[in-house]
């Protein structure tokens, strides 16, 4: 293994970025390094010269930049791990496409190939299994946006959710407790002060005045819909 293989997240997003430019535009110039990473003139020099120097771009001063046989090699390598992942989140975890971009830039560096090619996998499957599918991804994705985790503290007047957790302990856990508050519980939020103390909730059937500092210590599950 060459040096060339153990470059910084940094230098892979720059090598990442120039293989984008590259294939659209045939040859990178700096400033088109600078505009697209949104970063000084100075600091893409800095890379462009490191890069040259582990022979994965073809780069002088003042010229065109483009990239050596070994530097496209790892360039594709760097492109299908962030493809691979921000594919994953999307299809998979249905995550947002943008929030899933973003994240796979963050997790590219990092991500062993042996998990990445299971992730891949793990989509494929899901998509043709028959238990799985499209309608099966559907059904994940509209279970994320309906399904909220949050705190009660945070929940407003006509909100229901069932409990998840409660993070108390002593005399306020077991004041919680006595009051049915425990996890599986099904509620619905009534009434909330201006300043959120108290908030009033129905469990169980009856009726319950919260502290925010009790609220806060309870997680739920936030349930689409009044």
């Amino acid at each position: 293994m060459t040096d060339a293989m153990h470059i910084s997240a940094s230098l892979e997003d720059y090598i990442e970025a120039i293989f984008h430019i590259v294939a659209e535009k045939q040859a990178a110039k700096p400033r088109d390094l600078a505009e697209r990473m949104k970063v000084a003139g100075s600091s893409v020099t800095g890379a462009l010269r490191m890069l040259a120097e582990k022979a994965l771009i073809n780069y002088t001063p003042y010229d065109i930049i483009t990239l050596t046989p070994a530097g496209k090699a790892y360039a594709e390598d760097v492109v299908h791990r962030h493809e691979a992942l921000r594919d994953f989140f999307v299809k998979v975890l249905a995550v947002d496409y943008k929030a899933a971009d973003e994240a796979a830039c963050g997790m590219e560096h990092s991500v062993s190939k042996v998990i990445l090619e299971r992730l891949v996998r793990f989509a494929e499957f899901v998509e043709v299994r028959p238990r799985g599918g499209e309608d099966w991804l559907s059904g994940f994705r509209h279970h994320c946006e309906r399904n909220t985790i949050m705190k009660m503290s945070e929940l407003k007047p006509g909100d229901k959710g069932v409990i998840t957790a409660v993070a108390a302990q002593g005399e306020i856990g077991q004041r919680l407790v006595d009051m049915g508050m425990v996890k599986g519980t099904p509620f619905k939020v009534l009434r909330k002060a201006p300043l959120g103390d108290p908030i009033e909730i129905q469990i169980r059937g009856f009726l319950l005045a919260l502290r925010k500092q009790e609220a806060e210590c309870v997680s739920v599950e936030k349930k689409a819909g009044k």
